[in-house]
């Protein structure tokens, strides 16, 4: 019994990704010209749930595979509170010291704080926690991106060779926003809360920004969802990072297309 429990958990959440990739999808020029206004080239996809559509700009970028950056910490959470690399997501890691790229992350914290301030180094310590088989175990249980993480546990969502496309990044989002993923709801729930950047009264915006350096140009990530009336719309976008300039336009140009979708 456990086992066809297990078994028809699984089929469900592999055919609910591949439902996402095979969604509608509705071009929107508005959208373009919100990219063309911020002078940045990338796709913005949004994934409506209940309407099963896909609605987005550039659907050719939409499907490329690229290098996930720190938007991979939300699948990096949730394996680590699920095989139990952390207690929860308030246990304290430690940086490992030593001058890092932000001065912020020089502190040991929890994964609570560090995906506010997306912290490298304590994300790294949890993934050599999880090991090398853990996360390759899990990374291919998500169904996530080409599921290779190659030989390196603390390196592969920063150089590679881990890729995802912005359509497999909101249909992952959107199961997990629907705790649909074959994980713990418990540790769904809470992988979530800690991603939950801004609320309203019968609305929250959950996200991860992300940046790619290892490639030139870079790619920006934003990947995230509102929920809004018990509906989920899952959204991915990426952006050519040609400096640092271009850093907040990932959020800048993600909200704008929220907006006109009359998401937020």
């Amino acid at each position: 019994m456990a086992f066809k429990i297990y078994l028809h958990a699984f089929l469900f959440f592999v055919l609910s990704v591949r439902l996402v990739t095979a969604a509608e999808w509705i071009e929107k020029k508005e959208i373009e010209q919100i990219f063309s206004d911020a002078d940045v080239t990338g796709t913005f996809v949004l994934y409506d749930v209940s309407a099963d559509t896909l609605t987005g700009f550039n659907r050719e970028r939409a499907n490329k595979r690229y290098i996930p950056a720190s938007t991979f910490k939300i699948a990096n959470s949730l394996i680590g509170v699920s095989t139990g690399a952390v207690k929860d997501v308030d246990e304290i890691l430690p940086y490992g010291g030593g001058e890092q790229f932000i001065k912020a992350w020089e502190k040991d914290m929890s994964l609570r704080d560090a995906i506010v301030i997306s912290n490298v180094p304590i994300y790294q310590e949890l993934a050599r926690r999880i090991g090398h088989t853990r996360m390759q175990e899990n990374v291919k249980k998500l169904n996530y991106g080409n599921q290779d993480i190659g030989p390196i546990v603390d390196r592969f969502w920063l150089d590679g060779p881990l890729e995802i496309s912005a359509i497999e990044q909101a249909g992952f989002v959107a199961n997990l926003a629907q705790e649909k993923l074959e994980f713990p709801i418990e540790n769904q729930q809470v992988t979530g809360e800690i991603l939950e950047i801004e609320k309203g009264a019968n609305w929250s915006l959950h996200a991860k920004t992300g940046w790619q350096t290892a490639t030139d140009p870079g790619i920006g990530w934003w990947v995230g969802w509102v929920k809004r009336s018990g509906n989920i719309y899952a959204f991915a976008l990426n952006i050519d990072m040609n400096n640092i300039e271009d850093a907040p336009k990932r959020i800048e140009v993600g909200r704008a297309a929220l907006h006109l979708l009359g998401v937020l």
